[in-house]
């Protein structure tokens, strides 16, 4: 892991198209600001694990629960 000290207003840059810069600091809370392309998806952590796991559950769904879904 990478570990940078940066200062309120700065920033980092991650290849050619994004940027976070640091907007504020408030006890034990950084205020992130994140410059991307669109195409970029951009989650908490917690947030990106949900929709990961949730997505395994989803592609280990048996054939036999699909023919049931259909006949609805």
């Amino acid at each position: 892991m990478l570990v940078l000290t940066r200062k309120i207003k700065e920033a980092i840059q991650i290849g050619e198209d994004i940027e976070i810069t640091v907007l504020a600091v408030e006890g034990d809370q950084v205020k992130l600001g994140i410059n991307a392309p669109k195409n970029v998806d951009i989650h908490r952590k917690e947030v990106y694990l949900t929709i990961k796991s949730e997505n395994s559950a989803a592609a280990n769904t048996s054939a036999a629960l699909i023919e049931r879904l259909k006949s609805f």
